[in-house]
């Protein structure tokens, strides 16, 4: 239904457009009078007299729009025909027009009559002539006197100011203007292809699919469809979002122009602003150069774009569920226990992994922002948000006209509607300037950060701006096979390693690896093999340069005998009961060579990422845990200090199991054995009490680093406490009638490793399917079921 107009307000805005036209009508026929005035009298140029009419017509009119507006109130005209509408945007260009001229005319007034009145007064208290005249003469004198001066030093006080500007702050824009750095096509061969970025193919699809049509989606555009403006790549450092950014520079030929977030900041307030501006005029002036299109890559962008203070939560913290590494993450490689010996590879701990290596925030002169914090209190370091402000400006802003262009054909506009008497158009010819179309260049810009998105400004990464995302995975088992593709294909190395079984064990074996990483040891193999004169690695050199590339060289000082023995039996002890117990993992390498305070480890993964666990396989990495301490009992009646990391593993695990997943222990059930319900209940409660007493033995073998929360909660309950001694105890009498069962089976296997040292991916699952392991059989009635700890 449409909206009914307003008759009154219709018939007000005619009326005055009917008083305007008689107005203009009226100032035109006096025009003559006035041109004879100026001409005849006063006796001016034919043209200035021309000229001063026109304009004294036009003033005359604009006098009459302010004073008609001041006594008539204007109409609204929501709803009328487009005509009045036209109609009333002229009137009020006019109207604002001369309501400034006249009001400035006054002002000038007010000045001159103010000074006209001080030498009136200082005249007639020194008894000089105090006529009108005479006071206009005395400000002529003055200003012909002043005049020069002041055009004749005015660029010297300017360059003056503009030299004391560079002086203070040019070192430090200049140092930030540095870090902005643009590469043409042609002028940098990155290197990079798409084809090179391996292990993020969704993140590849992703991208091309918004550039190709950002670069050329004319269909798309004519269809209704609008061109995204920005897109952020989250995902943890070292995951390639700084080299798919390259390789799209490269595979579409378009400018790079690229900046890291750090480099916005700078030491005064508003200094970051003027970056961001000289950022977008660098990427626009490229981009006319090449077709109208640029890329602008900010990395971590979470150092410029972080939530602002003002939205009441700066700092908001995703709601994470409580993971076994929040706590248990020790060392470069992210160990379950201080000694470095339990790595297991799972998706949480791939993420905290490769965030640990992030490099710390960089900032551009450090040990300046620590003397300036001091002493300046408008200190940009701390954050003024400008550079967030001005990014978020410019990027709405990419596509408008320019501003000059616009002001100058607004005011061109403006000019000649005040006129009165200049016609919008001639015919089908328009006597106005249209406005200036958006800007041609197309400025697409990718931030990428290690942060959540969470963490990042709601108004930076909504829709419109960097409202798409695109998460980069850490490398997975198939995403490393594809990376040591794209690798080996550079180096000379054995054909051996080509097979698609050494590919596999390769990809399973470098848990943790990034892309980079892996580039680094295949390049270090060649070193090797290079050194012993060889002109191709094989599958020892990549084994010895992953040590390197991991913990730097092996310790080579040796063991004591018996120290080397029981190293090796603690770590079959792992490997043991991790192959028996372990569900969906693999094995991937033993060691007992020392690096740095590690002096042996067991590693494993998981076969495929998985988003939850059951409980069997929680027990399963349970008893992995617990396989050293019960291996070190079975073999020698007693443990080492070894073990320390290991009980605050499992009683991290097992309060993890208890207080968060519903995880208890297994229930005593001995009907099947005895069935007198008194005698059964009084032996379950027996079971359970030795399982309990065993569990709090290991709980007190652990060391008070547990005593923090969210585990403290668990521990000190007294409900819960002893449902966390159990599932120790259960998982325990597991390990150890495991070790029992298969002693001569571990033995073989601490054996093996004692001879090699190290074994990596198929020789470690080989050796452990080959030496005949068995699942124990428990009978919780039986004595030497129970360990004596």
């Amino acid at each position: 239904m449409a909206r009914r107009v307003n008759e009154h307000s219709i018939a007000l805005a005619r009326e005055w457009r009917r008083l305007g036209r008689a107005a203009t009508v009226v100032a035109v026929l006096t025009s003559p009078a006035l041109f004879l005035t100026l001409w005849d009298r006063f006796e001016w140029p034919l043209f200035w007299a021309i000229l001063g009419t026109f304009l004294g017509i036009a003033a005359v009119r604009g006098a009459i729009d302010v004073v008609a507006h001041k006594l008539i109130p204007a109409p609204s005209l929501y709803g009328v025909e487009e005509e009045l509408r036209a109609e009333d945007v002229t009137t009020r260009r006019r109207l604002w027009y001369w309501r400034r001229k006249y009001w400035r005319l006054f002002l000038l007034a007010l000045a001159v009559g103010g000074v006209l009145l001080l030498i009136v007064a200082i005249n007639s208290i020194t008894g000089d002539d105090t006529s009108v005249g005479s006071a206009l003469d005395a400000i002529g004198d003055a200003f012909v006197q002043f005049a020069p001066i002041l055009l004749v030093q005015a660029p010297y006080i300017a360059i003056i100011f503009l030299a004391n500007f560079l002086i203070l702050f040019g070192p430090m824009l200049m140092l930030g203007i540095m870090q902005i750095k643009s590469y043409e096509p042609g002028d940098a061969n990155w290197g990079v292809e798409l084809g090179d970025v391996r292990g993020q193919a969704e993140a590849k699809q992703e991208i091309t699919r918004v550039v190709s049509l950002w670069q050329s989606g004319e269909d798309f555009v004519k269809a209704g469809g609008k061109r995204e403006r920005g897109v952020l790549f989250l995902g943890a450092p070292g995951t390639g979002k700084t080299m798919l950014s390259k390789a799209i520079a490269t595979s579409f030929n378009c400018p790079f122009v690229t900046i890291p977030g750090s480099g916005f900041a700078q030491s005064f307030i508003g200094m970051d602003a003027v970056l961001v501006r000289w950022l977008a005029w660098k990427a626009r002036r490229v981009a006319r150069k090449w077709g109208g299109q640029c890329i602008v890559f900010i990395d971590e962008i979470d150092a410029v774009g972080s939530r602002r203070a003002s939205l009441g939560n700066s700092d908001p913290q995703p709601h994470a569920i409580p993971s076994l590494h929040d706590d248990l993450f020790f060392g470069p490689r992210g160990a379950l226990t201080q000694e470095g010996d339990l790595v297991l590879e799972t998706a949480a701990w791939r993420e905290r992994l490769f965030a640990a290596r992030a490099d710390p925030p960089r900032r551009i002169y450090p040990a300046f922002y620590d003397s300036i914090r001091k002493i300046v209190p408008g200190y940009a370091g701390q954050g003024s948000g400008l550079a967030l402000n001005q990014l978020l400006v410019v990027m709405d802003g990419i596509d408008e006209p320019p501003p000059l262009r616009k002001f100058l054909t607004r005011k061109w506009n403006t000019f000649l509607d005040a006129m009165y008497i200049v016609p919008q158009r001639v015919g089908k010819l328009p006597l106005r300037k249209r406005p200036p179309r958006p800007r041609p260049e197309q400025i697409y810009f990718i931030g990428a950060c290690n942060v959540d998105v969470e963490r990042l400004d709601p108004a930076l990464v909504r829709p419109g701006r960097m409202g798409r995302h695109i998460y980069f995975r850490t490398p997975t088992w198939e995403d490393r096979r594809d990376i040591f593709d794209l690798y080996l294909k550079k180096v000379a190395h054995d054909d051996e390693l080509d097979t698609p079984a050494k590919r596999d064990e390769l990809a399973r074996i470098t848990n943790g690896y990034s892309p980079a990483m892996i580039d680094q040891v295949c390049s270090l193999a060649l070193t090797y093999a290079h050194d012993d004169d060889r002109d191709r690695f094989d599958r020892i050199d990549l084994l010895e340069a992953m040590t390197t590339v991991e913990s730097g060289v092996a310790i080579g000082q040796p063991y004591p005998k018996h120290e080397e023995r029981a190293t090796a039996i603690h770590e079959a002890g792992h490997a043991v009961c991790g192959h028996l117990f372990m569900e969906n993992r693999l094995s991937t390498r033993l060691s007992i060579r020392k690096r740095g305070s590690s002096g042996g480890h067991h590693q494993a993964m998981e076969v495929e990422d998985r988003f939850g666990h059951w409980r069997s396989e929680e027990v399963g990495d349970l008893i992995w845990g617990l396989g050293a301490l019960a291996a070190e009992h079975v073999f020698y009646g007693q443990n080492t200090t070894g073990v320390t990391g290991d009980m605050r593993a499992a009683t991290t695990r097992a309060a993890l199991m208890v207080g968060f997943r519903a995880m208890g222990p297994t229930s005593i059930d001995l009907s099947d054995r005895i069935e007198d319900p008194e005698e059964r209940a009084e032996a379950e409660e027996r079971v359970r009490d030795r399982f309990l007493a065993i569990g709090r033995q290991i709980m007190n073998l652990s060391p008070g680093g547990l005593d923090t929360n969210p585990y403290r909660a668990t521990l000190t309950d007294p409900d819960k406490r002893p449902l966390v001694a159990g599932l120790l105890g259960q998982g325990f009498v597991v390990a150890y009638q495991t070790i029992l069962q298969n002693r001569a089976a571990t033995a073989r296997v601490a054996d093996e490793l004692i001879g090699a040292g190290e074994l990596y991916g198929d020789d470690v699952t080989s050796l452990l399917d080959g030496v005949g392991l068995r699942k124990p059989e428990i009978d919780v009635l039986d004595e030497a079921t129970w360990p004596p700890i």
